[in-house]
């Protein structure tokens, strides 16, 4: 017997479909071509720290750091039915196909079942990239040993075993931190990706909160050349950048120096001399395809939806059959599906919406731009539409993003846009002035889809004269435009992951930022979505007009934790060593090491960790630990948060603790617990809180 095992209901239904002549049953399909089953997200969980030693429900610092020596999986409750259904089906069945989505987490998600129930049996995988009949079909016919994805296996293995160690052990150790020091309410869930994506938004706040705008100046001159005139830009050399008239930044700031130079360019002579003149031909390649994050991002800038919105309009495309997987990193296709490209376009020129009909009209299939190639593709490829036709009523906003997913595949299927630059400098008066022009050759995609570039403020891009190096040329006039500096716009959901796919840009580390330039960023496309949510949901980000906001549990949060933990630098290193991971490079083994050594690291330094002062606590004279109130044997008492390491206590008087009555009564014994037990409280936090 032949067992597929989808990762989901939707996509078992889907597979059993184009296996012919399918039969439900309780948790399986029978079909002609074998038994389909599924899963229901991560049947298996984590184990939480008291399944490997009991003591552990009790939060304790001295526990910390715990590291399991052998990993514990449990099955998770709300959906133990089907797993014992999965259970027995593995067990009657010859050959296996893994139907996991064709990604990192889809591919542990199966292989942890295999694992736990200890199956021997022949295992193959199949890719699904979307769920239309010609899709499948083509991946049924192209499988592969699933022993080709042990190291996609191994990488998401490690993600999950340093979410637990981080989560678990940070969040205890800096959680405790707090309740000695008077926050005995708060819970702070801490995660690898989660909390430095915080940190991100807390330091733009306070960067926006504390900007001070600048006046800057830029100069313009105007230079005639025999064959006319053209504008150029005054830029100042490295030497005079140096001058304290220029910013760390390169911006003329001192507005009398800028009117010395106005002067001095304005008195004869007025002689200059084109000192380079160089044109090139550049092509401009089409926009590639989109990854689930361009697409977040696109879509929010648009529409202004949330990435969560996006992420479930586009899962909602993918189980209609009309557009591919989703939670895909990857924007380049594979070269077989070039073929597909005819029929694609002609169900999408059946569309209402004139802008993409008219995209659609004029394009050319037998244009191969440089989005379909094969090196750029793992287990999944750019999300494109498939070959149904769009012939149903869809939400408006998933007409949007399909929209916007079938643009980016039509304009695949243009010319480049090509353009002569030429870049001109002129030396006069010992100063280096430069102009940009630009002459378009061929339209190309660009006639039909706009994706206009960003342009810096003092960029001149015109239509230059015919000149060449060493032409004459005469001083006409200069100009002095101020300009004013402007705060850093707050992160929005959409830009906030972007932020994390960028992540090189602001890690703290200057080394690190070249390092991590080609890096995919921190968290995942399935995950950064949810991540900000989760923010959302628990309290440390809010939604202000249309913007993130943290909150001051955000605040708090951020300055208590050592730089190591809220800037992405670690995480984003980590990140990669992941992503290297899953090509082979590194091992499970070598990374859990570091995630050990690192979390050992923050648990000692959350011992003196420095929280803002809570409101209304009393402290410890001995320790600087909060004292609490308690009921003892003769009556209420104050006792210190620390015990048993500091045993200080305090009669009370009237409600606080009598500082100036009977001091230090040092007890050997009583029942003030220097610990936490998570279930008091809610939220209750377990490994699924971690990422």
């Amino acid at each position: 017997m032949r067992l597929y095992i989808a990762e989901k209901p939707s996509m078992a239904r889907e597979l059993a479909a184009c296996l012919k002549n399918p039969q439900k049953f309780n948790g399986f399909i029978k079909t002609s071509g074998g038994i389909v089953t599924w899963l229901v997200g991560h049947v298996l969980q984590q184990a939480e720290p008291d399944a490997y030693d009991p003591k552990y429900k009790i939060w304790r610092a001295e526990d910390l750091p715990i590291v399991p020596k052998r990993w514990k999986l449990e099955v998770n409750p709300s959906t133990n039915q089907q797993f014992q259904i999965v259970k027995d089906l593995i067990a009657k069945a010859d050959e296996i196909i893994h139907a996991g989505d064709p990604d990192r987490e889809g591919q542990l998600l199966v292989d942890e079942v295999l694992d736990f129930v200890g199956n021997k049996k022949p295992v193959k995988r199949i890719l699904l990239n979307a769920l239309d009949e010609t899709s499948i079909l083509r991946a049924n016919k192209n499988l592969r040993d699933n022993a080709e994805f042990f190291n996609l296996k191994q990488s998401a293995l490690a993600r999950s075993r340093a979410d637990w160690l981080i989560g678990m052990n940070l969040s205890r150790a800096y959680t405790l931190a707090a309740r000695r020091l008077g926050y005995g309410d708060l819970v702070l869930p801490i995660g690898r990706v989660k909390t430095p994506t915080l940190g991100l938004v807390v330091r733009r706040e306070r960067e926006i909160k504390n900007f001070k705008p600048v006046n800057f100046y830029n100069i313009r001159a105007t230079f005639a050349h025999l064959n006319g005139n053209f504008l150029a830009q005054f830029k100042p050399s490295k030497k005079m950048l140096d001058l304290p008239a220029f910013d760390s930044e390169g911006r003329l700031i001192d507005k009398k120096f800028a009117e010395e130079l106005l002067k001095k360019f304005s008195n004869a002579p007025l002689d200059g001399k084109i000192s380079s003149f160089k044109t090139i031909e550049r092509k401009e390649g089409q926009p590639l395809p989109f990854s689930l994050s361009t697409l977040q991002v696109t879509a929010g800038k648009s529409f202004g939806y949330t990435p969560q919105q996006v992420l479930d309009a586009a899962q909602s495309l993918y189980e209609k059959k009309l557009t591919s997987y989703p939670r895909s990193d990857c924007e380049f296709l594979p070269t077989t599906q070039f073929r597909d490209a005819q029929r694609i376009l002609r169900h999408l020129s059946a569309t209402n919406n004139d802008s993409l009909k008219n995209l659609v009209l004029h394009a050319n299939a037998t244009i191969k731009s440089r989005a379909w190639n094969d090196k750029k593709i793992s287990a999944h490829h750019a999300i494109i539409p498939t070959q149904k036709p769009l012939n149903v009523q869809l939400p408006a906003i998933e007409l949007n993003i399909y929209n916007l997913i079938a643009k980016n595949y039509a304009v695949q299927f243009y010319s480049p846009h090509i353009y002569d630059e030429t870049v001109v400098e002129v030396k006069y008066k010992g100063e280096m002035f430069t102009s940009r022009g630009k002459v378009v050759k061929q339209l190309g995609w660009r006639e039909f889809y706009v994706a206009p570039k960003a342009k810096a403020e003092d960029e001149t891009e015109m239509i230059l004269p015919r000149m060449k190096t060493g032409d004459d040329v005469t001083h006409m006039k200069s100009e002095l435009k101020q300009g004013t500096t402007t705060p850093p716009k707050p992160f929005t959901s959409s830009s906030l992951v972007q932020g994390m796919k960028d992540i090189h840009k602001y890690v703290k580390n200057p080394d690190a930022k070249k390092q991590l330039k080609d890096v995919y960023g921190i968290g995942t496309e399935a995950t950064r979505a949810a991540i900000i949510e989760d923010l959302i949901k628990r309290g440390f980000l809010q939604i202000a007009k249309k913007s993130l906001q943290p909150t001051e549990k955000a605040y708090l949060l951020i300055d208590a934790l050592p730089d190591e933990m809220t800037y992405p630098d670690a995480t984003a290193i980590w990140e990669d060593k992941l992503h290297s991971m899953s090509a082979g490079d590194g091992t499970l083994e070598d990374f859990l090491a570091g995630q050990v050594k690192f979390t050992s690291k923050l648990c000692a330094a959350a011992k003196k960790a420095k929280f803002a002062e809570a409101e209304g606590v009393f402290k410890c004279p001995t320790c600087g630990s909060a004292l609490i109130k308690r009921k003892g044997k003769n009556g209420e008492f104050w006792g210190c948060r620390s015990y048993p390491k500091c045993r200080t206590t305090f009669n009370d008087k009237g409600g606080k603790p009598d500082f100036d009555g009977k001091k230090f009564i040092r007890a050997k014994n009583f029942d003030i617990p220097g610990d936490f037990n998570p279930a008091d409280f809610d939220p209750i936090i377990s490994s699924a809180d971690f990422r």
